[in-house]
């Protein structure tokens, strides 16, 4: 047995959408970093547990790589990979999907998929979040991107 097996550590996915208002740079990273916000939230994720992140987004949204919010929010040292879903015709548009790979010692019934915005309906089982207060979760947000600033400046 390998140490993380013997400390109950495992490799988790986890699985999040939304939507952006629009294709442009803006509300691409803005709904992308409010999405991880709330996967950080409400799983408790330590962004140094996580060995990486694939991002999708359909084919309409294409001004910036979600990724780069990930970035923004700190995550310099997870593997990152951004790609386009397949455009399946009457598919949900303007959407970002996330798969995060988290070490945890969570059981996988414990991990909270998060799905939001015109994304509910992709996943309407996975979408009983408690409401989101908006303007807390962007303060939230900047907070981090402050914190992160600041111990890029250090």
């Amino acid at each position: 047995m390998t140490g993380a097996e013997q400390q109950g550590v495992r490799c988790r996915g986890i699985r999040g959408a939304t939507t952006a208002d629009s294709n442009t740079r803006e509300d691409i990273l803005k709904a992308t970093r409010q999405l991880l916000a709330l996967m950080i939230r409400q799983n408790g994720i330590d962004p140094n547990d996580l060995a990486s992140a694939f991002f999708s987004t359909t084919v309409d949204l294409d001004a910036e790589f979600p990724a780069l919010a990930a970035r923004q929010l700190g995550w310099l040292n997870v593997a990152l990979l951004c790609t386009h879903e397949l455009d399946v015709p009457g598919s949900l548009r303007k959407c970002i999907r996330v798969l995060l790979h988290w070490n945890t010692s969570k059981a996988a019934n414990e991990v909270m998929h998060v799905y939001i915005k015109g994304a509910t309906a992709l996943r309407p089982d996975l979408s009983r979040l408690p409401p989101v207060d908006w303007d807390e979760l962007e303060s939230w947000i900047d907070e981090e991107l402050k914190n992160q600033a600041g111990q890029r400046k250090a």
